[in-house]
């Protein structure tokens, strides 16, 4: 029996025999044609572009005859098809650089996709593989190779690929998939989003998966520990069927939490969020109290150009009325860096995380940030609205951001539009400058929510997207812990509300002691709602504090983990 190691992103255990999915690769090699013959190749690579758009149209009337929503996944791949920007670049090293089609098709989708993969932001991140799997659908039909996909599956299987583009999952038949293995992505790559999204097991990031995982192998896949067993012998099938059992059994309980209210062992109440990337409606709205942060890249990254002022307030007010009645936090714009826009370059940055991104672009460009704010007051009146700043610095940010948004109060007051005159301003807590001043910043506005994913990156000094300093980024170190107890004790001590928004906050294992330091609301993603809803059931509010308190005492990351471990071990 042999046993392999990975990063366990969506929760489960699977048994039962290996599928390895290889779909068409290209040897990417510097080829060119003789001059004259570019025309030619031109042709070849239009052609291309016809065969592609004819897939496309064919994938996305299948689902959405099926009603599925992930046609939308391939109504945005044509968008990319058509890009001009993109097209540019490949129709320019044919008639130029007198490169094949191929190649110039190569190079250009993975220069853009590269741009967008190393984005710190998942939803930006995950146009990085949409330009993937465009550039892989031309390549195959360029080199004349017929489609491959996973819809038609020889069983009940595990799937073992490289990666899992959208395409791959688009056409995956969930019915026969147990498990999935791969041997790149992490907890926000798309595989991972689709998994968790199926409650499909996954374990991501197993190194050389494919050549050590053969067609037909018996596999355990322990998506709860992150690890693989290779023709285990009767006796672990049998312990890890009985672990399947009561992991099956526990995730029944768990989902039953969904739509209670958070409530603790003693009665005390916890306020529950969502995290919103989109403006599509989510059964999950029924399953939070408000909405803990509406990322705005959306409108920006899903668009060749800079979204209206009229386009944003209807996505805004789209949301607010999802939300239907529960306050939504729109978060600024948050990009720069290494967010970039194809319709708005920024100057390349040695640090793109240190660099002019978030409400510092924002600031540098009134133009774009007063219209975002003039959307967002005109949403305001739908439904209750509040608006928060990302990458806080100082008390001129929070000052010059409310700045920003009475000049836009004023200019639709002159124009007799209505908006929220009370509109709740907040600021991100993310960067050590401002959380050691939270007691300050709390004076200047209404409530702040913390950004643990960017806070234990800048608390670190760790660049967080870097797998050669990964041990170095500890969002469970003592020093996170005590910055959030301060940062908590602060706006208490104001009067004003603090939440919790990054992964931390979603996070069953942490919640508990971040409630004991004095958290009251938090905010996730809706996969991770039901969970902390129960784990927060288990406990009361004075045990909380207890395990708060010790965690702060403790030295090391490794120390409190093992310590929550025997607190979430209790009966």
């Amino acid at each position: 029996m042999k046993c392999f190691s990975g990063n366990p992103v969506s929760d489960g255990i699977a048994i039962g025999s290996v599928y390895v999915y290889t779909p068409f690769q290209y040897t990417a090699s510097e080829s060119y044609v003789n001059p004259g013959d570019e025309a030619a190749e031109l042709q070849r690579y239009e052609a291309a572009l016809r065969t592609s758009d004819a897939e496309l149209d064919v994938v996305i009337l299948r689902l959405q005859r099926d009603g599925d929503d992930k046609a939308k996944i391939f109504i945005a791949h044509k968008e990319i098809l058509a890009d001009e920007e993109v097209d540019g670049e490949i129709r320019s090293a044919i008639s130029d650089g007198l490169t094949t089609a191929e190649y110039a098709v190569y190079s250009a989708y993975s220069m853009f996709a590269r741009l967008l993969s190393t984005a710190s932001d998942p939803l930006i991140a995950a146009r990085g593989a949409d330009l993937t799997d465009v550039r892989n659908r031309l390549l195959r039909i360029l080199c004349g190779k017929a489609e491959k996909n996973l819809s038609q599956l020889p069983g009940k299987v595990i799937v073992v690929a490289h990666d899992m583009l959208p395409s791959d999952t688009a056409t995956l038949d969930r019915s026969k998939v147990l498990g999935i293995i791969t041997e790149i992505g992490g907890s926000t790559s798309h595989s991972a989003i689709i998994a968790r999204s199926y409650e499909i097991p996954a374990v991501l990031g197993v190194s050389n998966a494919t050549h050590q995982l053969r067609d037909g192998d018996n596999c355990i896949l322990d998506a709860l520990e992150g690890k693989i067993y290779v023709q285990p012998d009767a006796r672990t099938v049998a312990a890890f069927q009985e672990k399947q059992v009561a992991f099956l059994s526990q995730r029944s309980i768990t989902r039953t939490f969904s739509g209670k209210d958070c409530r603790m062992a003693d009665g005390k109440r916890i306020h529950i969020g969502l995290n919103v990337g989109s403006d599509e409606n989510s059964e999950d709205y029924n399953h939070c109290d408000f909405v803990g942060l509406l990322r705005t890249e959306f409108l920006y990254m899903h668009s060749d150009h800079l979204p209206t002022e009229d386009e944003q307030y209807q996505a805004y007010a789209r949301v607010i009325a999802h939300a239907a009645g529960k306050p939504v936090t729109l978060r600024t714009l948050d990009i720069g860096g290494d967010k970039t826009l194809e319709y708005m370059p920024l100057p390349k940055e040695e640090n793109p995380f240190l660099g002019n991104r978030a409400l510092r672009l924002c600031l540098e460009n009134p133009q774009i940030f007063n219209t975002q704010l003039r959307a967002a007051l005109r949403a305001s009146v739908t439904g209750p609205l509040q608006i928060m700043f990302p990458m806080v610095a100082s008390i001129d940010d929070i000052r010059s951001a409310k700045a920003a948004v009475e000049k836009a109060k004023h200019e639709l007051r002159q124009e007799g539009i209505a908006f929220d005159e009370n509109i709740p301003l907040g600021i991100m807590i993310e960067i050590p400058a401002i959380a050691e001043i939270a007691d300050l910043a709390a004076q200047e506005v209404d409530f702040a929510s913390v950004g643990t994913n960017d806070l234990t990156q800048y608390t670190h000094a760790v660049d967080r997207m870097n797998p050669h300093v990964a041990q170095y980024y500890q969002s469970f170190s003592p020093a996170m812990f005590r910055i959030l107890r301060n940062i908590f004790k602060a706006f208490r001590d104001a009067g004003k509300p603090v939440s919790v928004c990054g992964e931390l906050g979603g996070n069953p294992m942490a919640v508990i002691p971040l409630v004991g330091l004095g958290l009251s609301k938090t905010s996730m993603s809706g996969s991770g709602i039901a969970k902390v809803k129960q784990a927060l059931s288990r406990f009361t509010g004075s045990e909380a504090r207890e395990i708060g308190e010790k965690v702060c005492s403790l030295a090391t990351q490794g120390e409190i983990m093992e310590y929550l471990k025997q607190v979430y071990s209790k009966d």
